[in-house]
């Protein structure tokens, strides 16, 4: 086994624990560039790099060369390097390792957009677009920073992306593209990007704007023949943050302008960052040329916050009201509020509003009662074994009648062992009624499939950000 050979072994073995994100982002363009005796020399393509795999990946990555060699190696470094890796050839298992480099493409013609695209009754501000190329960055929130912002475990890849970015604006990752659930921080991170350019370069042009306001500005700029104005106000900026990207979906005309702007900006190393609750490939209806551009830079997930780090948030909250709260109360909120950050806030401010109106300090049982209705027992009234499915299925891109049908294939069978897992964890069912709900399949299967998950739950970190996601979308 030569070093090419042992480097992808050990890649293979990665990819099974880590999420695309993560595997794309620290293993793209790495190699091993040589073995000297008990020590290997990991060849990596940049300082920021090198420093994650250091601090994150160090043990994985010794742990895996142990179990795919026989070789006694106790000592990894890691070196920056920009040769290009060996390529692949036809066959390798990880395709994905070798970036490709986005060709040149033709810019729109603004006023080829069809009539049939532009809603009717909509109206167009004519002062937008030059109201917001004097003050692009009017709409950033100053209190989204990244000093305000808590690092979990779920969340540390979105904030070190979002820093680098900050570090090399449209040279880093761009596109970056930010995903995950309701109230998990995508916009606190987003325009605390924008916040920190600005504090870097003070005539840097910043534009935040939610994907609905794009959407609006262009329908209004077409019917009101101000192209010029849209392509100025969206093509002139250094930084470009938009906010719920998924809400293209279904919007063609809007998708080809975007489409257009993307091509414009990223030709002309401008910085583009996107939000979505979804990954690329899951946002229904969304161009293919759209997904294959959000996927040329970095995508980061953001999952549910885990205990520590809901405790931290709440501590800091807390000192930032100036309000102390005595540690078991802090301590019950994030064991009752597991879901996301906003909800984990909004029980936080309830408390602290309510005892404020009535002049009296919080007490465990009064918040314990002012939060019964946050509990899991109170979600799970919504939740039923039709909608589970229906979420799963969703998720997984499949049919609910692919999950109740009798095809093993490995794309239905993983999703259908979800559902089962989920309807044991979250409904309570039992193993025959499981069976039951997925076509009438055996209890033993039931069984099966809750075990499987529960064990791979223990060292797969990608299947618990898929699960924390599911349950994002079930419950919210």
């Amino acid at each position: 086994m030569n070093t090419h050979e042992l480097w992808q072994a050990v890649l293979g073995e990665l990819e099974l624990s880590l999420s695309k994100a993560n595997f794309t982002t620290w293993f793209k363009n790495t190699f091993i560039s040589s073995l000297e005796g008990e020590r290997v020399v990991i060849s990596v393509p940049n300082t920021f790099t090198k420093a994650w795999l250091e601090k994150k990946y160090n043990t994985s990555i010794l742990k895996s060369i142990q179990n795919v060699s026989a070789l006694m190696v106790k000592e990894i470094v890691y070196k920056v390097d920009v040769r290009s890796p060996i390529k692949q050839t036809v066959g390798q298992p990880i395709a994905g390792m070798y970036q490709s480099v986005p060709q040149p493409l033709p810019q729109n013609n603004f006023q080829s957009i069809p009539a049939s695209m532009i809603r009717q009754g909509d109206q167009f501000d004519s002062a937008t677009a030059a109201v917001r190329t004097q003050n692009t960055d009017g709409k950033l929130n100053s209190k989204y920073t990244f000093d305000t912002f808590i690092v979990g475990k779920g969340s540390e890849l979105a904030h070190a992306a979002a820093v680098a970015v900050v570090e090399n604006p449209g040279t880093k990752y761009n596109p970056l593209f930010i995903y995950g659930g309701v109230g998990l921080g995508k916009t606190h991170l987003l325009q605390g990007i924008g916040n920190a350019v600005r504090a870097r370069q003070e005539n840097a042009k910043i534009l935040y704007v939610t994907c609905e306001r794009f959407t609006n500005d262009f329908i209004h700029a077409v019917k009101s023949g101000r192209g010029k104005d849209f392509k100025d106000t969206y093509r002139n900026v250094d930084v470009l943050l938009i906010d719920d990207i998924q809400f293209l979906t279904g919007k063609d005309g809007t998708q080809e302008e975007f489409f257009h702007t993307f091509n414009a900006l990223h030709q002309a190393n401008k910085q583009v960052v996107l939000t979505s609750d979804r990954p690329p490939k899951q946002i229904p209806a969304l161009e293919h040329r759209l997904i294959s551009r959000f996927e040329w830079g970095m995508m980061a997930d953001i999952s549910s916050p885990d205990y520590e780090t809901r405790i931290a948030i709440l501590e800091t909250k807390c000192r930032e009201r100036n309000y102390d709260l005595d540690p078991n109360i802090i301590s019950f909120i994030a064991d009752t509020v597991q879901s996301n950050v906003r909800e984990l806030e909004g029980a936080l401010n309830k408390i602290i509003a309510y005892h404020q109106f009535k002049n009296t300090r919080p007490t465990l049982e009064s918040s314990q009662q002012l939060l019964s209705s946050f509990g899991p027992a109170h979600t799970q009234k919504n939740v039923n074994p039709k909608n589970l499915i229906q979420t799963v299925a969703s998720y997984f891109d499949v049919t609910v009648a692919d999950m109740l049908g009798r095809c093993r294939e490995k794309r239905l069978a993983f999703p259908r062992q979800i559902i089962m897992y989920l309807m044991r964890e979250e409904l309570r069912s039992s193993y025959p009624t499981i069976g039951n709900e997925l076509g009438g399949r055996d209890h033993t299967t039931a069984m099966h499939a809750y075990d499987k998950i529960r064990r791979e739950l223990e060292n797969n970190t990608k299947l618990q950000q898929d699960l924390d996601q599911i349950k994002q979308r079930l419950y919210t």
